[in-house]
């Protein structure tokens, strides 16, 4: 009988039913469960990848082997004519008790229960265990009509045995003729899976799921072998050049430009994992990317289990590229479903430390790769800041800000510490919609007469980033355009702002003046000392949401009415000296107040019309010439 043609039931075969679990299951797992059919054969080579591990297992401890010098390899063979695929292994083979046992029930985890036992050294257990399939076996029954399985065991004295199912209720058994060690899976294609006879479609599937299998995959009669075999993560960081990371990443992404850094992970306790991971030079990904999802490409003893698995690294790292590696990951009864276990947890711990200490040491080493880094994921990281449950803190060395001491040039904070006056307690910050104008508001006049430098928040983002960021190294941040901001008096400012300030009742009739003319526009008007070059400010009243939250709500998109704000005046500005000598009738004197209160209403980036000041503004400059 041909290994290809749909066996008939012979005087020695027997028939078994499916456990009811088995049956119960297997349309789940063929219907349901696998989202990509091309997998099926990612399953068969990971079976048979797990087969051939046991067999060096044996060779290195048991005498009694059979072909003990046959090479461990995979091989698949497409046959078009037939319409059918065989994939072969050499390794430990089952009996046809095993066949019984193992390919008529679902839930055996071989690759785990012998990785247990031969670590625990119980040789009695350890048979046990060898030869077992896991779940993924029944995945080939989406593109298969029948499945055929000959198998011949390690030992030398058992006898071959075949498998046959459809996939209906019950499954054949009977002994065969096989003179080499090893098991063979016959599958009768479908007519709409033809394409699993391509020679190219198989190189593809081999190369995307099972490229670091740890023994050469061979197509056909081909040589040499479709696989790589070795993984790149797997090997000790100084054996592997930066051109060797380059190429792997370039492969990875199709991207073309060097990553900005990348790290190589190692990790024995808790977990034994193995990890590549690289920053794009850009989060944008080019039209011919590999990529088009975020998350990393996660591995089970070499074996791809998720192409984009977003469990090991938090939202705000999501940009980050790469492939994790680990020989103890649990798994779901599927390897396309990760379980969400505590070893999950720990992954994703490790992972996250390596990436932000590769951030700190690239902005240690590479001050302008950091700079372009920051420029293009400082959202990122501010979303981290503004979510982080566990330590947020772990983010702030790596913030970057533009100051009024260094407008022009990116900031860390402890570059800001580091310039900071001896009396200085606090971390300034002024919020605003531009760096440009920013820097022209009123709410500096008062920190730059004390030479306090100030951050200068003007990215939408940055009213999510103070959600958490409220200190730093013990130094509180502390907005200059609050009303109640504390600073320590300067020498000689009293008697200087007395000199120069309008007289008491001449103000008050100034304040009601602006009163009158602004009506319900303010919340209130009143004199300031915090003021020094500009004539005005806006501030919010008492009790109103900080500045802070109000820009929160513009970023959420949330409804929110904007508090009416207060109108703070500097008595000492020459401009309000000189409208107090102006008559209250005056129409100049109109014109000047409502222009200070849009000028006021522009710096703060409140003006709903900014257009419209022009008018006004023509009249005063016309009433200036005459």
């Amino acid at each position: 009988m041909s290994d290809n043609a749909h066996p008939a039931p012979s005087a020695n075969s027997q028939s078994f039913p499916f456990k009811a679990e088995t049956r119960q299951l297997l349309d789940i797992l063929i219907h349901s469960l696998y989202t990509e059919r091309e997998i099926f054969l990612r399953e068969l080579i990971s079976n048979a990848s797990d087969a051939l591990t046991r067999i060096d297992f044996e060779i290195l401890t048991n005498r009694e082997v059979l072909d003990p010098d046959a090479q461990l390899a995979i091989r698949i063979i497409p046959d078009e004519k037939e319409n059918t695929l065989t994939i072969s292994d050499s390794g430990v083979g089952m009996t046809a008790e095993e066949l019984v046992e193992d390919l008529g029930t679902i839930a055996h985890s071989g690759a785990r229960a012998f990785i247990d036992t031969a670590k625990q050294g119980d040789s009695k257990n350890l048979s046990d265990v060898i030869g077992q399939f896991g779940v993924g076996f029944y995945s080939a029954f989406m593109v298969a009509e029948w499945i055929r399985v000959i198998s011949r065991s390690f030992q030398p004295d058992a006898q071959a045995a075949s498998w046959f199912s459809s996939g209906a209720d019950t499954f054949m058994v009977e002994p065969v003729e096989k003179s080499e060690r090893g098991t063979t899976v016959i599958l009768k294609l479908k007519s709409d899976a033809t394409e699993f006879t391509q020679e190219s479609r198989l190189k593809e599937i081999i190369r995307k799921h099972s490229d670091f299998i740890p023994f050469p995959i061979y197509l056909d009669d081909q040589e040499p072998q479709v696989n790589r075999q070795t993984a790149l993560w797997r090997q000790q960081p100084s054996q592997v050049e930066q051109q060797e990371y380059h190429e792997f990443y370039k492969q990875l992404t199709l991207d073309f430009e060097p990553p900005l850094a990348y790290a190589h992970m190692l990790v024995d306790a808790p977990a034994q994992m193995y990890a590549l991971l690289f920053v794009p030079a850009s989060p944008e990904r080019g039209p011919f990317s590999s990529r088009q999802d975020d998350g990393l490409k996660l591995y089970a003893r070499k074996v791809l289990i998720l192409e984009y698995c977003k469990d090991l690294t938090p939202a705000y790292l999501r940009f980050v590229q790469g492939v994790v590696d680990s020989e103890d990951l649990p798994l779901n009864i599927s390897r396309e479903s990760v379980q969400s276990t505590r070893m999950m947890a720990q992954l994703k711990k490790l992972v996250t430390s390596k990436i932000l200490d590769t951030l700190a040491d690239l902005a240690r080493k590479d001050q302008t790769a950091y700079n372009q880094f920051w420029e293009s994921y400082d959202r990122y990281l501010k979303q981290g800041v503004a979510i982080e449950q566990s330590n947020p803190e772990d983010l702030y060395p790596l913030l970057r800000f533009h100051t009024t001491a260094e407008p022009a040039h990116w900031s860390s904070l402890d570059d800001y510490l580091a310039r900071m006056q001896p009396n200085q307690k606090h971390i300034y910050y002024i919020l605003g919609d531009d760096e440009g104008s920013i820097q022209y508001s009123p709410h500096l006049d008062l920190v730059r007469r004390y030479d306090y430098e100030v951050l200068l928040l003007t990215d939408p983002f940055d009213p999510l980033l103070l959600v958490k960021l409220e200190k730093y190294k013990d130094y509180p941040l502390s907005n200059i355009a609050s009303a109640d901001l504390e600073l320590p008096p300067a020498e000689g400012d009293e008697s200087q702002s007395q000199a120069d300030a309008v007289p008491g009742s001449d103000f008050a009739t100034l304040i009601e003046r602006f009163k009158a003319q602004l009506g319900d526009r303010v919340a209130d008007v009143r004199a300031t000392n915090r003021l020094a070059d500009s004539p005005a400010r806006l501030v919010d009243p008492e009790g109103a949401p900080n500045q802070e939250i109000q820009r929160l709500y513009l970023l959420l998109n949330k409804e929110f009415e904007a508090p009416k704000k207060v109108l703070e005046l500097n008595p000492r500005h020459p401009i309000l000296r000189h409208l107090t000598d102006l008559s209250e009738n005056d129409p100049i004197n109109l014109l000047v107040i409502d222009q200070i209160y849009e000028d006021a209403l522009l710096i703060e980036g409140l003006h709903p019309n900014p257009a419209s000041m022009i008018p006004r503004i023509q009249k005063l400059i016309e009433s200036a010439l005459t």
